[in-house]
């Protein structure tokens, strides 16, 4: 074997004297350049698309009934079974939505894949039109959603596993979101459990409901199908509760815990003063930034996510509603290269701002933008913040300006609709665990418009006022801040003034003859 292998062309081969996936062959694969690979020890073949050669015949590929599940349910989700020239089954072959397919052994619990199954989405998701049925239903591995959907004759999907869920249901979310319900069946274990977790956190809590399996000999839907228990399942599907994460604790042990962890100190704002006042940025809250119209609260907004980007290695996503996405990242660039790039009397060369929006985001996935909702709906907005925070993995959101989300409702229905997301939007931050900066206009007379709620509803509230009509350059330049709301630390009033310079286009702190520190008060 080995002679046959070394007389291949080197310039054709990409791997040479690699395991064999199907054999226990450990250097007897080839991959070609062009795609192909064949084992020259038990002769398996791939083409160059990654499937096994139709004209191979030691193998057959039939729907064969196994474990409960029918010939017809096999048939549906494209599922064969391999088997060898003696009628014994080898393997099962379950194809994914991209054509990949994910490969189960049958003589011992092994699995191996063909093409890009990492990127496939949910395993079933393509037998299924969005929104075609009220619920649908998530399992943890391939059989089960076979059982299950045996059963229910409704759509039913698989993750890969129980480290894949989320991944993959991240992937379809979309296709996912657009069902009522959200039927979660993992296994009763601990993986199941934790997957179960971190895919609840991808929709609204109202819409998630979880199958509990009782655990022992009964861990999954296909241990009830394949023990001739199809009602039993069909009964414990319908029992299935809305997801509610474990918050509830009893015991002493667990007290002490919650009571000793460390105090979580945040990130310092681009501003000494607000630094000191409140301990700094936390995930678990809600930052307000309120002004009048005109005072500067974009800029703020600019430089607070600026100092995100620069203190953390955290994704940040960036909601601003009244400027553009090439707005944005130019005060970005501008605020790095202390300079009025996005002006025409700017001189200098577009180079200079790609590589100072390297330098804030230098890979791929740490910044996410969003300029644009074309919706009225609060639960579009409080939907896009979810994607953000559990799919993208953004630990901080700067969102500008939360009364323009729903401005074409107007009277009471604004109203109600500015209340119901701000208050929304402060329950998520402790729920997914992510900072939420969020900026409102008010109105004459100090408060938020369009809703009070969205004061009551943040954990700190700045307050931003400038005398934009003052004869006095410096004057009509100093915006003066006020803390007016502090949950930690209760520190309120006067939080000092910030000093805008034209000629970059930045704000600092204005100490007059102090000396600023950017040191914690602890």
């Amino acid at each position: 074997m080995a002679e046959r292998v070394l007389r291949v062309q080197s310039s054709e081969v990409d791997q040479l004297h690699i395991p064999c996936p199907e054999c226990p062959s450990s250097d007897g694969y080839v991959i070609y350049k062009d795609g192909h690979s064949h084992c020259y020890s038990c002769g398996f073949h791939l083409n160059s698309k990654g499937y096994k050669d139709i004209s191979d015949s030691d193998y057959t590929y039939e729907y064969l009934p196994t474990r409960g599940i029918t010939k017809e349910t096999f048939q549906f989700y494209d599922t064969k079974t391999k088997i060898n020239s003696s009628g014994a089954p080898v393997s099962i072959g379950f194809k994914y939505p991209n054509d990949s397919y994910k490969i189960r052994q049958l003589s011992e619990k092994a699995f191996h894949t063909i093409g890009d199954i990492a990127k496939a989405g949910l395993f079933g998701r393509n037998k299924f039109t969005a929104g075609s049925h009220k619920y649908v239903t998530i399992t943890e591995g391939e059989l089960d959603a076979l059982s299950l959907y045996q059963v229910l004759k409704s759509p039913v999907v698989s993750v890969r596993s129980s480290t894949s869920a989320k991944l993959d249901c991240s992937i379809d979310r979309s296709w996912l979101n657009s069902f009522e319900r959200i039927y979660l069946a993992f296994d009763a274990d601990e993986p199941g459990r934790d997957a179960a977790s971190s895919v609840a956190k991808l929709f609204d809590y109202n819409k998630v409901f979880q199958v509990k399996f009782p655990g022992g000999k009964r861990k999954d839907a296909n241990d009830y199908v394949s023990n001739n228990e199809s009602d039993e399942l069909r009964q414990l599907w319908w029992n299935s509760k809305k997801f509610l994460p474990e918050n509830i604790i009893s015991s002493r042990a667990e007290f002490k815990k919650e009571l000793f962890k460390p105090l979580k100190i945040g990130v310092p704002y681009p501003f000494p003063t607000l630094t000191s006042m409140t301990y700094g940025m936390r995930t678990g809250e809600v930052v307000l930034l309120t002004a009048q119209e005109g005072v500067g609260k974009t800029e703020v907004s600019h430089a607070i996510l600026h100092k995100l980007l620069k203190e953390t290695n955290d994704a940040v996503g960036a909601i601003f509603l009244e400027e553009s996405k090439q707005r944005l990242l130019q005060a970005l660039a501008g605020i790095e290269l202390k300079a009025p790039v996005h002006l025409p009397e700017w001189s200098g060369e577009p180079a200079e701002i790609e590589r100072a929006i390297d330098t804030l985001v230098p890979t791929d996935d740490r910044l996410h933008i969003y300029s644009h909702f074309g919706s009225d709906d609060a639960d579009t907005l409080l939907d896009t913040i979810r994607f953000l925070v559990s799919a993208c993995g953004c630990k901080w959101v700067v969102f500008d300006l939360i009364s323009l989300a729903v401005s074409g409702l107007g009277g009471d229905r604004e109203e109600k609709a500015l209340s119901y997301l701000s208050g929304r939007l402060a329950l998520s931050t402790q729920e997914l665990d992510y900072g939420l900066v969020m900026v409102s206009h008010v109105n004459d007379y100090g408060q938020t418009r369009g809703s009070r709620m969205i004061g009551k509803d943040c954990h700190v509230r700045i307050d931003l006022t400038r005398d934009l009509k003052s004869t006095d350059d410096r004057l009509r330049r100093t915006t003066e801040v006020s803390i007016s709301k502090n949950r930690l630390a209760s520190r309120t009033g006067p939080a000092g003034k910030l000093l805008f310079d034209p000629s970059t286009y930045t704000l600092s702190e204005d100490f007059g003859d102090e000396l600023a520190s950017e040191s914690f008060p602890i």
